[in-house]
């Protein structure tokens, strides 16, 4: 259990973990909403995924992360704790919104770095 909160005891894995429990994504499109680096996102990502918090698919180049449905079934209580808090959190919504304004925009991870700016001004 003190890994399990080991893992959910960074902000940055917090941050990813709010934007993936609202679907999939894969590593530059979180590099970009979270405005951080690859490598930053990519060791993060790693941290949750040897936790179980989440997983991944890879779909042609790109590896796609989700949180992990049997962490959720097997931890249902705290699951529902931190979607509630992240739901009060003025910083996690401000990623969510981030998140909603790309998954508007018509960009691709093959173009979302160059167009960043557009999506998020």
């Amino acid at each position: 259990m003190d890994s399990l909160f080991k893992a959910l005891g960074d902000n940055n894995r917090l941050r990813i973990l709010n934007l993936l429990r609202k679907g999939e994504l894969c590593v530059c499109e979180i590099e970009v909403i979270l405005d951080t680096t690859q490598s930053n996102v990519s060791r993060h990502l790693g941290k949750l995924r040897n936790e179980g918090i989440i997983t991944y698919e890879k779909k042609a180049q790109w590896i796609h992360y989700r949180i992990d449905p049997q962490f959720i079934e097997e931890n249902k209580l705290l699951y529902h704790f931190i979607n509630e808090k992240m739901d009060e959190n003025n910083k996690f919504l401000m990623d969510l919104t981030k998140l909603t304004k790309y998954k508007k925009s018509a960009f691709t991870c093959e173009n979302l770095k160059e167009m960043s700016e557009i999506i998020f001004s």
